[in-house]
């Protein structure tokens, strides 16, 4: 059994809960515009990346590939630094190099020896992996680099400061280890589930995606950390 397509106009009732939101923010003289925008900016986005997806999933092009995973790396170490933005263009070459290097071997291990992929940039698999590699390596950077300057704002030693930088950086995957099966699951898991695969089927892949993301998580942060404060009062 396959996943049925929705109908856009049975889609649309899946606005009610956060149409009700907004009228609340309106009601409480809060931001109820930007939600509003929030919600249009979401909509025309995933629409966008649909069409793109589409077109990127039939290609037979590596280069395009890539050129697109090369992008994926490029604003992934942008992004990671938006919560240091003092430190942005000092540090934005030591992220991109940090997601870019532990990122894309992660890649390349999962794709080349796990999934096997034939021809190996199929991007079906190639693109997605790749996109839940480098955004939880994003994240891991940037919360890593945030407090990593606070730690030494504060006057802690390097050595000292970028220990709880690393263990900071790793605390929302080491959480999303102890509750997967127990609390939630997985945006993947719950979607191969729906479209009719065994769960024990799901689960093996799920287990795959767990251990790429918090291993690239964790390995980006770490060389992030090293690399970019490899000398004391190193961007103090």
């Amino acid at each position: 059994m396959g996943v049925d397509v929705i109908p856009f106009s049975r889609l649309l009732i899946a606005f009610a809960p956060v149409v009700l939101l907004v009228c609340v923010l309106f009601y409480w003289s809060l931001a109820w515009k930007t939600a509003l925008y929030a919600l249009l900016r979401m909509v025309v986005q995933l629409l966008l990346i649909g069409y793109a997806l589409s077109f990127l999933f039939s290609t037979e092009s590596s280069l395009l590939v890539l050129g697109v995973l090369l992008v994926m790396v490029l604003a992934s170490g942008w992004i990671s630094l938006r919560t240091v933005e003092q430190h942005r263009w000092r540090l934005l070459r030591h992220a991109m190099l940090a997601i870019g290097i532990t990122g894309g071997a992660t890649l390349v291990l999962v794709s080349q020896s796990v999934l096997v992929l034939d021809p190996w940039y199929e991007p079906r698999f190639m693109i997605p992996i790749a996109g839940m590699i480098f955004s939880n390596a994003l994240n891991a950077v940037s919360l890593a680099a945030e407090r990593m300057v606070a730690e030494q704002e504060r006057g802690q030693s390097i050595e000292s400061a970028r220990s709880i930088a690393l263990t900071a950086s790793l605390i929302p995957m080491t959480n999303a280890l102890f509750a997967v099966g127990l609390v939630a699951l997985p945006g993947m898991m719950t979607g191969q589930i729906l479209s009719g695969v065994s769960p024990l089927v799901a689960v093996r892949y799920q287990i795959l995606v767990m251990c790429m993301t918090y291993g690239a998580s964790g390995l980006a942060a770490a060389w992030f950390l090293f690399i970019a404060w490899r000398e004391p009062n190193t961007h103090r």
